[in-house]
């Protein structure tokens, strides 16, 4: 039978974690006595028997596959609007308030001229007027510029190139160096000019690189209205140049802060200090449990668990440790590396089986992630439900 129980100002619980224990600790007793079906131990995935295959590791979802097949395309384009390749090299495709630099040879004689592309992309030169440059690579305006010229010139000779670029450009938000005021002394724009092919890695150069806050395995790219999430590691450490996408005119790139945990893990359970720890700082169980004071005299330690990849609509990877023989047989098979996001809960009573423990857990891993899914499954108005076995 369903009971109801009126809180004043309930939206107040998704403000801060951690300015909340109270609550956590109801619920944290609620779902452990519920999780208390038998004496056996938990079905979970013990330590010994994890194996780290690569297709096997859990990692949060960041983009979906079709986004992944999107960015390695973005990275193996040959034209966009900024550049075209013409004999296997990549021309700057020219474009309005673009200033251009046309050569002319008659004999030995040679004029240089000045020349700035109109708002309508087009330029006036010699004998021609109002020609329609735009879109086209200086190799192409030289040939179309010949072509033209021979109706009054004997063998025009014409070499073009483009001397500033005004066309094309991008703008970059977020923690890079030319957008703070320490670069250089002076804060950047937001906005730069492209001059040809570009790379992510490149446009990064080119904003004075990243900050030490920034978040690089969340680079965010926006691209007509669509957002992709974009991890720098896999450029700079593995290398994968298939996540080096090549910037088209009118993209925006994001380098969000670091949040102010960074990679972080929580402990939850018969722990002394139940709350949110930096991964830097705890990279393995061992150094969780340190961080949160050690276990309590009710802590079931030979049934710790790490929950990992709890996601919205996936059933989350539970392992299983006995770090009772880790502390006391030296079993260091026991000590599993953490990720970001892992939640270690050492629960106070051996746990029955693993399917109702994560029945049972999941009002507690959507109000830790998932704050505004909490709030819309078990609030009604200013009512909590709970809904006892």
């Amino acid at each position: 039978m369903k009971r109801r129980l009126r809180i004043r100002n309930c939206q107040m619980i998704f403000r801060t974690f951690l300015a909340i224990p109270a609550v956590c600790a109801v619920l944290l007793s609620v779902l452990s006595l519920q999780s208390c079906y038998s004496s056996t131990a938990v079905k979970g995935i013990p330590v010994r028997d994890l194996v780290l295959a690569e297709d096997q590791r859990i990692v949060k979802k960041t983009v979906t596959k079709e986004d992944h097949d999107e960015i390695d395309s973005m990275s193996m384009t040959q034209e966009n609007k900024v550049f075209n390749v013409i004999d296997g090299i990549p021309e700057y495709r020219i474009g309005p308030l673009d200033v251009l630099e046309i050569n002319s040879h008659m004999g030995d004689k040679a004029t240089l001229t000045t020349i700035t592309v109109d708002h309508r992309g087009k330029i006036s030169y010699s004998f021609i007027d109002d020609l329609d440059v735009s879109g086209l690579t200086p190799s192409q305006l030289d040939n179309r510029l010949t072509k033209k010229l021979s109706s009054y010139i004997k063998n025009p000779r014409i070499d073009v190139l483009v001397k500033e670029f005004h066309s094309k450009s991008v703008t970059v938000l977020g923690e890079l160096a030319s957008l703070r005021a320490s670069y250089l002394g002076r804060a950047g724009s937001g906005r730069i000019y492209l001059k040809g092919k570009t790379t992510l890695m490149d446009l990064v150069a080119m904003a004075g690189g990243y900050t030490v806050d920034a978040d690089i395995k969340n680079v965010k790219l926006v691209r007509q209205g669509r957002t992709y999430l974009i991890n720098l590691y896999d450029i700079l450490e593995k290398g994968d140049e298939r996540k080096n996408v090549i910037i088209d005119k009118g993209d925006v790139i994001d380098i969000p802060a670091l949040p102010a945990f960074g990679e972080r893990i929580y402990v939850m359970g018969a722990v002394k200090s139940q709350g949110i720890y930096s991964l830097k700082d705890a990279r393995d169980l061992l150094g969780a449990i340190s961080l949160a004071g050690s276990f309590t005299t009710l802590a079931k330690e030979e049934n710790t668990l790490i929950v990992r990849g709890y996601e919205q609509a996936d059933k989350p990877l539970v392992m299983m440790s006995n770090l009772n023989a880790l502390l006391r047989k030296a079993d260091l098979s026991q000590n599993i590396l953490l990720k970001d996001g892992d939640l270690v809960y050492v629960p106070r009573m051996l746990i029955g089986d693993i399917n109702d423990w994560i029945s049972n857990t999941m009002p507690l891993l959507d109000f830790i992630f998932y704050p505004k899914r909490f709030q819309d499954s078990y609030f009604t108005r200013d009512y909590l439900h709970i809904n006892p076995r």
